[in-house]
């Protein structure tokens, strides 16, 4: 039964929505605006859409937000949009979201498990399971409770993969897109999940009209894993289109590879606060003539960040003409602190940056400027003075970074890359490719990098910045829209 509040032409289900609180000591609430893809999306489409933002309360100012607000907020904190956040209980979501989500969906598709030891998945990973579960439910009803007769839902991400499949049972008038933003695991490491719950997430996400992804590769696991586990079958079309025809439903796979904003960037770039982060990056080089290794990470175990210190020592050591002659700018952003394995990471990436000071640095050349505190503005000062971006990750469903850095450097960048990143699909043909896992290899595509001739450097970031840009975020989340409507 649809409730008399249900009226929404387009809904957007993720996790995290377009704004945040925090609780001041006297009880009042600040709420702070985010950006990203959907945001820009949701403001292209326009305040006659009828859009509604479906996502969950993530802290405790969050929570009370959605309390007074009876789960839908003032659209004087949200920039005009219309936002149901869920108050899922506070012990369920951290069991969704960091025993399930983020500790083995999260650790399957970027292969990150030292299988020898883990994962095991026991009566504790049962529990967990239950209340992903339950989350993806709450998501399900309130989408069900928000939507208009044959509206248009676009569920985000790897923490909703069962939400396309619960809403189906529950308003089959819909059209049901899921869009993941990570990359998919092969089939045999897919498989690694208990055999039910990899049905469950593959059944799940083939209960929406759509599964999209940032590449093809991506698309091209994910019906790998539907053909091994569910024995479903893969369908071609004349123009090389995807779909999966599973228990009388098909599901047609998409390709949406998100692209950096430019005129955003750009216009970001030169404010004031950046120029003063310019400055003092600068002042932190120790001279006009020093080039710049820049990279910009989350303390992410997918990132590769260690290796990538090490492939910059191993640079130092093998090429002693680059001592005092380069920099290593280094932002690496703690991430998921609540969870030990990265707690530990980021004091790994800590001590490798220290060591390597203490080995190589003298009095008038630091070779490693770690941040570890976030500062969005420092992060574009630095991509403005980039001569080589460092983006080697394990695997990401893109990196954005990667796409950003051409855009933005001020005499043009080269590009050391992942041939994991799923940005290697659009820009590999100009970057200077690497495997993630060999360091000796990176520390080689590092001295290439530096070495470029300044005007093959340049023609290269132009052409990587037309590649990066080719889809901005407003156009991606229409593209995806616009292909459920079809």
């Amino acid at each position: 039964m649809v409730s008399e509040r249900s009226g929404a032409k387009v809904l957007v289900a993720s996790n995290r929505g377009p704004v945040s609180y925090t609780k001041g000591d006297d009880g009042t609430l600040t709420a702070k605006r985010g950006g990203g893809g959907l945001v820009s999306g949701l403001s292209a489409i326009g305040p006659d859409a009828g859009a509604v933002w479906v996502c969950a309360a993530l802290g405790d100012g969050d929570r009370e937000a959605a309390r007074r607000s009876g789960g839908h907020l003032d659209t004087a904190d949200t920039g005009g949009q219309h936002v149901r956040m869920l108050d899922i209980p506070a012990d369920v979501f951290t069991d969704a979201y960091n025993g399930i989500a983020n500790s083995v969906l999260w650790f399957v598709h970027h292969m990150l498990y030292q299988t020898p030891l883990e994962p095991s998945f026991d009566d504790a990973f049962r529990a967990q399971w239950a209340s992903y579960e339950a989350y993806n439910a709450a998501f399900a009803d309130a989408l069900a409770d928000e939507a208009a007769p044959g509206a248009v839902v676009l569920v985000q991400d790897y923490h909703l993969t069962l939400v396309p499949g619960l809403l189906r049972a529950r308003r089959p008038d819909l059209r049901i897109g899921h869009f993941s933003h990570t990359p998919w695991a092969p089939a045999d490491y897919f498989r690694m999940l208990p055999d039910d719950v990899a049905e469950a997430v593959l059944r799940g996400m083939l209960g929406g009209d759509r599964a999209a992804f940032l590449t093809r590769r991506w698309a091209e696991a994910f019906a790998e894993c539907c053909a091994a586990v569910l024995g479903a079958e893969v369908a071609h079309d004349a123009d090389g289109g995807l779909s999966i025809v599973h228990e009388g439903r098909t599901t047609r796979l998409g390709v949406h590879g998100l692209g950096a904003d430019a005129e955003f960037l750009r216009e970001r770039a030169h404010r004031p606060d950046v120029d003063e982060r310019l400055a003092a990056l600068r002042e932190q080089i120790g001279g006009p003539d020093r080039k710049t290794i820049v990279r910009v990470d989350r303390t992410e175990l997918s990132k590769n960040i260690v290796r990538g210190l090490r492939a910059y020592r191993a640079l130092l050591a093998g090429h002693p003409e680059w001592r005092e002659r380069v920099v290593h700018i280094a932002f690496a952003y703690p991430s998921r602190q609540d969870l030990e394995v990265y707690r530990a990471y980021t004091d790994e990436v800590g001590r490798l940056a220290e060591e390597i000071n203490e080995e190589y640095g003298t009095p008038g050349w630091q070779p490693v400027v770690l941040h570890v505190k976030d500062d969005f503005a420092r992060s574009l000062a630095a991509y403005r003075i980039a001569d080589v971006a460092l983006v080697n990750p394990i695997r990401d469903g893109m990196n954005l970074v990667a796409k950003e850095v051409p855009v933005i450097s001020e005499a043009g960048c080269a590009l050391v890359l992942s041939r994991e990143a799923g940005a290697y699909a659009e820009l590999g043909e100009d970057a200077v490719c690497v495997n993630p896992y060999d360091v000796s290899a990176t520390a080689r595509a590092l001295h290439e990098a530096l070495s470029m001739e300044d005007g093959e450097r340049a023609e290269r970031s132009k052409r990587l910045a037309a590649a990066a840009t080719a889809l901005p975020p407003d156009r991606w989340f229409l593209q995806q829209l616009r292909a459920l409507e079809e």
